[in-house]
């Protein structure tokens, strides 16, 4: 991999990571284009560390035992994240963005930018689209619990 490559993957990760956490400050949330660019480049970053060992020493590594760990790691970082407070549940979709983070980050570290970019788009559409949908749908649900009691 020319170093070209190694910038295009982790500069288009960052950006990638970095439009997922735009959203997240709309919505008002802390973890945002600073933490989700981060965790995307850091993934991105940790693929290509492993790419670039095998070609240039050959060693016997396997780039998706690293894949792996990354989704143990950002895994532990996500179950911080959630907040339990009595029957409330905090952040748990904001855990997922950075999950999903850390995917498309491995992704692209891969060379697999046509699906980086599709599934940060659809990350978007949920946190946005979704989002809308869901507040419409649970306000419906709720009008229609006051009125069959």
């Amino acid at each position: 991999m020319d170093e070209y490559t190694i910038i295009l993957r982790l500069t288009l990760a960052l950006v990638l990571g970095a439009l997922i956490g735009i959203e997240r400050v709309h919505a008002g949330k802390k973890a945002g284009i600073r933490t989700l660019g981060l965790v995307s480049l850091g993934s991105a970053l940790f693929i290509i560390i492993s790419e670039h060992v095998i070609a240039q020493y050959g060693y016997e590594i396997d780039p998706l035992r690293v894949a792996a760990n990354v989704v143990t790691g950002i895994g532990f970082l996500g179950a911080g994240m959630i907040i339990f407070k009595e029957d409330h549940v905090s952040n748990l979709t904001t855990a997922a963005g950075v999950w999903l983070s850390a995917a498309i980050g491995v992704a692209v570290g891969f060379g697999m930018y046509a699906a980086a970019i599709t599934v940060t788009v659809l990350v978007i559409v949920t946190f946005t689209i979704m989002w809308n949908l869901e507040i419409f749908l649970k306000k419906r649900f709720d009008a229609n619990k006051k009125t069959n009691r």
